[in-house]
């Protein structure tokens, strides 16, 4: 960096770059942004991150993002709490939602089972989501990770470990193509998969 930067607009460019996407001229623009912007505007998002650090959190529950312990779906009585969508990730939950047809509540594992990342079943929830399962209340688990190798090899582990508590354990149908990722999917195509469940 050139010594004609000031060192706080140098830090602020340095602390974009380390943001996923963000490269050397992106970040610039975005520092170059914030300096132009107005004071209020630029307080507004320095305020906005260090409230979504110090206030959200994981629901004790499903390990959703939250504000609020037990998270706002959870909390719902009117969501069906015998059926429970066990996801990868909190991002998940909000497409699953954006579709309006789950009436049940979730499970965010946190991430799938990935032997060569380091990755293993006991990193994860899935002994939360067992300890939901075996004190009786869930009639149904459906298995919603993302279609891919370690989605299904976590699938198949979460299978292999519910299967004696006496549930039933569904997984959204392939209206999701193999190797996509439910974040991506499309309104419709996540509408073919929550219908069209079955049998695990």
């Amino acid at each position: 960096m050139s010594t004609n930067v000031p060192e706080s607009l140098s830090r602020l460019m340095a602390e974009f770059e380390k943001l996923p996407g963000i490269g050397p001229r992106s970040a610039e623009r975005l520092a170059f942004h914030i300096l132009k912007s107005d004071r209020d505007e630029a307080l507004r998002l320095a305020a906005a991150i260090r409230d979504v650090k110090e206030n959200v959190r994981h629901c004790r529950t499903c390990y959703n993002l939250t504000e609020s312990d037990p998270c706002p779906i959870c909390a719902d009585p009117r969501r069906d709490a015998g059926v429970v969508f066990v996801v990868e990730q909190p991002k998940d939950v909000l497409q699953l939602e954006s579709t309006g047809l789950v009436r049940g509540v979730y499970h965010v594992l946190l991430g799938h089972i990935a032997p060569l990342e380091g990755v293993e079943p006991g990193d994860l929830t899935i002994e939360k989501l067992v300890e939901r399962v075996r004190r009786g209340d869930i009639q149904e688990v459906v298995i919603a990770v993302n279609p891919t190798l370690e989605g299904e090899g976590t699938a198949l582990y979460i299978k292999s470990i519910l299967a004696p508590l006496n549930v039933r354990i569904t997984q959204l149908a392939r209206g999701l193509p193999s190797g996509s990722q439910i974040e991506y999917a499309s309104k419709a195509i996540l509408k073919d998969a929550i219908e069209g469940r079955t049998n695990f």
